[in-house]
């Protein structure tokens, strides 16, 4: 009994002391404003150095993130995440970075995964397909639009479970059951289909530039046409008042249609009556056609000829001033003029018979006189009064040699008259 006792003793001393040590530890804790578990300091993470750079992200869903998780650019850990908040529904992230990270401020950030089960970071990097701008400085924020998250394993499964069991399985197979069905006996023409929809596909991938540069000016045409919006406004509200004459003029319209069309029917009857004459016509115009085409190389002359006739087309060279030359040769050959207005006629073999005629006639015998026409003989006498000339005597010889000399023309010694019947006769003056 004695030896309990002390056991019991003990047991009551130990208990005070264990409620102390909780209370203490209470009082310790409440002062630190203890949150759990997350909000005590984690070991280790990435070294941001001495002047790091603080950077907010915002985004949709950070996925299972958490604080000390690595920033990295291209795979290279960066920096680290320091907080994540909710900010009207969106998680803002908080990222310490080291002060040397180049990148521009328009970057964009990602949650990206280590691996199929690995852990998650966030991913920098610059942004693709635009021009880089200004560099990421301190207390910058990446807004949502510049922000994404990969899919994760879990959404993967669930939608396969989802198929899996029933969510659309059964349907494939019918699908592929039907599809099986319709193609059995038809596979030359699926064939073919193929083929024809490669040739196409071909030809747009060949095309492909000018279809750009189609969509391209279809766009340009869009932009003007947009900024003429106003322009094509008033354009439309000014055609209503054409729209409603046309209405009002919508008999008369009618009928003119109508009546166009009894002319048409007319016209086609006509034409196809009168089709043998036309063609008539035709052949014979061709005929004259080929007859002009033959004279083309007169008929310019003859044209040219016809605004100056009588005269050739060089009379402008004849006009000096107030005075004109002109020269004219004048034919009056009897057998010409026969022969040029009766050449192509019945008469045409008279012309022809005279012709002969007159070559048969001999050529008249003529002598050429010794003075020259217009130039006068000598006008001196061998004897004074008494003797005078060759033709006179005494008194009277003598005025006969004075003017003898110049009464007989061409040197003759008779009157004219006796020499010119002498010329006829074939004799000589």
């Amino acid at each position: 009994m004695s030896a309990r006792r002390p056991a019991a003793g003990r047991g009551r001393r130990v208990i005070p002391r264990a409620l102390a040590t909780v209370l203490a530890l209470g009082v310790a804790v409440s002062g630190c404003r203890f949150t759990g578990v997350s909000s005590l300091p984690l070991p280790g993470g990435v070294d941001t150095g001495a002047h790091p750079l603080e950077v907010k992200m915002v985004f949709e869903n950070v996925l299972d993130l958490v604080p000390q998780s690595q920033c990295r650019v291209n795979d290279v850990p960066v920096g680290m995440v320091t907080k994540i908040s909710l900010v009207d529904w969106k998680a803002v992230v908080t990222c310490k970075l080291r002060s040397s990270v180049d990148l521009p401020a328009n970057a964009v950030a990602a949650i990206s995964q280590t691996s199929l089960l690995g852990e998650k970071y966030v991913a920098l990097s610059a942004p693709q397909g635009q021009t880089p701008q200004g560099r990421l400085a301190q207390g910058a924020e990446i807004p949502l639009d510049r922000t994404s998250r990969n899919t994760e394993v879990e959404e993967v499964l669930s939608a396969m479970s989802m198929l899996v069991t029933g969510g659309g399985l059964e349907q494939v197979s019918t699908i592929t059951h039907e599809l099986n069905a319709a193609l059995q006996g038809h596979t030359e023409q699926l064939r073919d289909v193929l083929g024809r929809l490669n040739t196409f596909v071909g030809t747009l991938d060949r095309q492909k530039g000018q279809i750009v540069t189609t969509i391209d000016k279809v766009d340009k045409l869009s932009a003007t046409l947009a900024k003429h919006n106003k322009t094509i406004a008033d354009t439309i509200d000014s055609t209503g008042p054409a729209v409603k004459v046309l209405a009002s003029q919508r008999k008369d319209l009618t009928k003119l249609l109508v009546n166009m069309d009894k002319l048409g029917t007319v016209a086609t009857r006509i034409i196809n009556r009168s089709q043998g004459d036309t063609v008539a016509n035709l052949k014979a115009l061709q005929q004259i056609l080929d007859n002009t085409n033959k004279a083309s190389n007169v008929i310019p002359k003859i044209l040219g000829g016809l605004f100056t006739f009588p005269f050739p087309q060089t009379v402008s060279q004849a006009l000096k001033g107030d005075y004109g030359n002109l020269f004219i040769s004048l034919d009056l050959n009897v057998g010409d003029i026969a022969h040029n207005f009766l050449a192509g006629t019945p008469l045409e073999g008279v012309s022809k018979a005279a012709d002969k005629l007159q070559n048969l006639l001999p050529p008249p015998r003529t002598s050429v006189p010794d003075t020259p026409l217009g130039v006068l003989p000598s006008l001196t006498g061998k004897g004074g009064a008494g003797t005078g000339g060759t033709g006179g005597t005494g008194g009277s010889g003598g005025s006969g040699g004075g003017l003898g000399g110049i009464l007989p023309p061409l040197g003759m010694s008779g009157p004219p008259g006796d020499d010119l019947g002498a010329l006829l006769k074939g004799g000589t003056a």
